[in-house]
């Protein structure tokens, strides 16, 4: 038995909801690490930071890059054609999410987890001379990573916004209104018979 209308109709609007909420979450998350954690890592003892930062990279390496994938692989869900093939504008702006959502992957993964690796040995031994500028740079490579992902939010909520012209598009107009709603009118020659 086919699937109905309305069923092909709730399943491209579940995923896009989907992706919209986990890209949002993704941004969030970064943006409140970059704002108020980091503040908070230079305002306590080096010691404390480190213990801190090695148990707490070691809880988002799950939760932090498994958002990272699920909002990736939804971004490029939408550039199906299934999903609209008449919508490139949506699939094109989806797509481009999806590749900003893998930039914040690489950041994290080439600029971040290889520090987090030298921070953890740091916890258990004592910090090198010049670990200051390596903070640093990990402090830089989470900025980065927020900003892409907060710019694949914003692409994303363009995406999946509709433009002026195809939310004109279905709207009746004035004119199509009344005739849709005016009767026919009986003609003259209708309308001067009488019944015998």
């Amino acid at each position: 038995m086919p699937p109905s209308p309305d069923h092909r109709h709730r399943l491209p609007l579940a995923v896009r909801r989907s992706t919209l909420l986990r890209t949002g979450l993704l941004a969030g998350a970064l943006c409140y690490g970059a704002a108020d954690l980091v503040p908070a890592f230079g305002a306590v003892p080096l010691e404390l930071r480190l213990d801190f930062h090695t148990e707490l990279m070691r809880m988002n390496g799950i939760t932090v890059q498994g958002a990272m994938a699920l909002s990736a692989v939804g971004s490029f869900v939408l550039t199906l054609p299934a999903f609209g093939p008449d919508r490139l504008r949506e699939r094109m702006l989806a797509g481009t999410a999806g590749l900003l959502t893998v930039a914040t992957f690489l950041i994290t993964r080439f600029g971040n987890v290889p520090i987090n690796a030298r921070i953890k040995e740091w916890a258990a031994t004592v910090p090198p001379d010049g670990h200051a500028e390596v903070l640093r740079r990990w402090e830089l490579f989470n900025l980065g990573r927020a900003g892409t992902a907060v710019a694949a939010l914003a692409v994303l909520i363009c995406a999946l916004t509709p433009s002026r012209r195809s939310s004109s598009e279905g709207v009746p107009t004035r004119a199509t209104q009344s005739s849709a709603t005016v009767p026919a009118v009986a003609g003259p020659d209708r309308a001067a018979r009488t019944p015998d």
